[in-house]
């Protein structure tokens, strides 16, 4: 049978990545070092014998860019491509370039597996190019939106919600069809869960495709934070593994999630690839130009990221190609924001040094196709560059590290913690203290992905991580967790209802604070990992959601679900207080008194556990009366008066000790109380108290 042949013309470089035109297929690709390149076109994805479309001439190249049109192909094209030559007498080439390497298309939107993929390559120059990742040219036109709107909440109305894709149906106690579990579409299936909980957006887990070989022999890659490309959906997260399943069930879920109220956010890794430093593999940008792509110093990777390699986020291509991305996500896919982990490394330039203007991130925050996409940065890298209340830009949000610290030194009885605390349920002014600043600049958390998760927290004072194979070695000792006197389960009825409190406290005060509340998947339903605070590898029941509740975990549920939804003091109570225009101004209005066990008598000082707070919510003309208590001991508290109206009665909203009821209604408006009278706040326990005054 006579190999099919392919007219070729020059094409261009306009648009990097596979191009769909009317009479064939468009290539371009950065390379500026490589002097030949091959263009390989793959029957299937297994093919050993692609054809080979050679690019030498100089009419294929223009300066960086290498280009192609191939005619009469289109969408499902398997390619890639391969460097055979690099400029001659270039200092840069042999170093930037791998010669004979099948490649990956930065561009391209989907990774193909070949059956039977092994992350290292065979020897055999057949083998090499049937077990090589592969590319397909995508036409994203192909489906169906509909009237798919976006939600676009204020982050003054935002809950979010952290979830990982597979691990929220993955469990078989989820009760869906084994065909779905674990994937995009057993998200869709799950949605009415969400809504009942009352969350706006989620906030998954890495949904770039990701390499889940990349671990420990024996173990995977579970979270996902290895990106093998960027514009690229991870398939194993899908029931439809076709060219186009992925992306079409993708989209369902956006969709589904949007007409339900609910956004979706990405965590995206920009900072980092799986290819690792000069031992790692290469599939795609190390063999293109390792210099542009990474940051290198003396011949070695730098690593800012703890993964091995750093992106060089800041030469232009590689900045270019991050916004290029961002913009696909959030135009094609609909995705309503993005939080970016390790921001700090896309400050760094090519040398591995911090930059204070003109850096990527600003970039981010001024690209007027982003405008309405929500970003969230981890304003922190593994190269100890600290970045807290000083990323860039106006529309930047962060994950405030110091609020998940000191809010859990403070409740579990740390001293000389009362001020810190205090900072960060007011939106943390000692970081945010520009005046320009608004109230959302922190985004509120206790517990995220990595870490304990809410229950572990109250559970375990040290980790537990054995089970990852790295001798306990790994994830964070610095927990500033407590077991309460007994390490891990129990029975003891006091020491669980204590537990109990606290996950309550905790959950009570991230939906108090002033800022954007997130919640980690499961906190709502005490989650636990049995101590393991570092479960990147754990891709099995230890991190999937089990959707068999026990009594107490159906009590947390509704407690949640409650502060999100009935009192919502995580949306209605904060936003008719916040929405001015900075923090400073939020403040002044809240009209704050200080108070201790006595009206009017906070305890400052570094013994002191306890702190009571009023304040006012203007557009509802509420006085709230909050008196969190972290000391190991019950103590009696007499109550305020209500500012200018010594007659009216203080309500009990809020008390964290109330339990074993499912009625939420129990949490609003009940026990009445006047000024002067002593009420007893258990150790442990928050109570908040309501006064309408209209």
């Amino acid at each position: 049978m006579t190999e099919k042949k392919y007219i070729i013309s020059v094409g261009t470089c306009h648009t990097l990545g596979a191009t769909i035109e009317k009479d064939g297929v468009n290539f371009a690709l950065w390379c500026p070092e490589a002097a030949a390149i091959e263009l390989l076109l793959f029957k299937d994805v297994n093919d050993d014998s692609p054809y080979v479309i050679s690019l030498e001439s100089k009419i294929f190249k223009s300066t960086y860019y290498w280009h192609v049109k191939v005619i009469g192909i289109g969408a499902g094209q398997i390619y890639a491509y391969r460097i055979t030559k690099g400029i001659k007498n270039s200092r840069f080439a042999e170093k930037s370039i791998e010669l004979n390497k099948v490649l990956l298309d930065p561009y391209g939107k989907r990774v193909l597996f070949p059956d039977g993929y092994r992350r290292w390559e065979e020897t055999d120059e057949k083998s090499l190019v049937r077990n090589a990742l592969k590319s397909v040219v995508i036409d994203m036109d192909d489906y169906n939106w509909g009237i798919d709107t976006y939600p676009r909440h204020s982050l003054e109305k935002t809950v979010i919600y952290e979830m990982h894709v597979k691990g929220f149906t993955a469990d078989r106690s989820s009760g869906l069809d084994d065909t779905i579990r674990g994937t995009y579409k057993g998200i869709i299936e799950k949605i009415p869960y969400l809504v009942e909980l009352g969350i706006t957006a989620v906030e998954l887990m890495p949904i770039y495709q990701f390499d889940m070989m990349d671990a420990r022999p024996g173990l995977s890659n579970y979270w996902g934070y290895s990106p093998m490309a960027f514009f690229a959906i991870h398939e194993q997260y899908s029931s439809d593994r076709s060219i186009m399943g992925p992306l079409n069930e993708f989209r369902d879920m956006v969709k589904a999630l949007h007409r339900n109220g609910i956004e979706v956010i990405l965590d995206v890794v920009y900072n980092h690839t799986s290819e690792g430093d000069h031992r790692g593999t290469t599939y795609c940008f190390k063999g293109l130009d390792k210099h542009g792509y990474y940051i290198i110093n003396n011949g070695y990777h730098q690593n800012f990221s703890g993964c091995g390699n750093s992106l060089n986020a800041n030469n232009p291509v590689v900045r270019n190609l991050i916004i290029d991305s961002l913009i696909f996500w959030h135009e094609q896919m609909h995705v309503d924001g993005f939080r970016f982990d390790l921001a700090s490394i896309l400050t760094r330039d090519k040398h591995g040094a911090p930059m204070n203007d003109n850096s990527t991130l600003l970039s981010i925050d001024a690209n007027p196709r982003l405008a309405n996409a929500k970003i969230i940065a981890e304003p922190w890298d593994a190269g100890g560059l600290y970045q807290l209340g000083a990323i860039s830009g106006s529309k930047w949000r962060e994950w405030n590290g110091k609020f998940r610290d000191d809010v859990r030194s403070f409740m579990r009885g740390d001293c000389a913690m009362v001020k810190p605390f205090v900072n960060r349920i007011l939106g943390s002014p000692d970081i945010y203290n520009e005046h320009s600043v608004d109230p959302q600049k922190s985004i509120n958390f206790v517990t995220c992905h990595d870490g304990f998760t809410l229950y572990d927290l109250v559970c375990y004072a040290e980790k537990h991580n054995y089970d990852n194979g790295e001798n306990n070695n790994d994830g964070n000792n610095n927990n500033y967790s407590a077991n309460y006197g007994i390490e891990g389960p129990n029975d003891d009825k006091n020491l669980v209802s204590l537990r109990l409190r606290q996950a309550k406290n905790f959950m009570l005060i991230t939906m108090l604070s002033m800022g954007t509340p997130m919640i980690c998947m499961g906190d709502e339903v005490l989650r636990t990992q049995n101590g393991n605070n570092n479960a990147y590898c754990q891709d099995n029941e230890l991190s999937y959601l089990n959707w068999d509740h026990t009594p107490m975990q159906e009590e947390m549920f509704q407690f949640t679900k409650a502060l999100i939804k009935y009192s919502n003091v995580g949306q209605n109570v904060q936003r008719n207080i916040i929405k001015k225009r900075c923090l400073e101004d939020a403040l002044r209005s809240a009209k704050i008194q200080w108070h201790g066990t006595k009206p009017f008598q906070p305890d400052w000082s570094d013994m002191s556990h306890s702190i009571g707070f009023l304040l006012y919510y203007p557009k509802e003309a509420v006085y709230a009366y909050i008196f969190v208590n972290a000391f190991w001991k019950d103590l009696k508290v007499e109550i305020p008066p209500v500012p200018g109206q010594l007659k009216k009665h203080w309500y009990q909203f809020v008390n964290t000790a109330l339990g074993n009821s499912k009625d939420v209604s129990r949490y609003y408006m009940s026990t009445r109380y006047k000024a002067g009278d002593i009420i007893k706040v258990k150790d442990h326990s928050v109570v908040m108290l309501l006064c309408p005054t209209a």
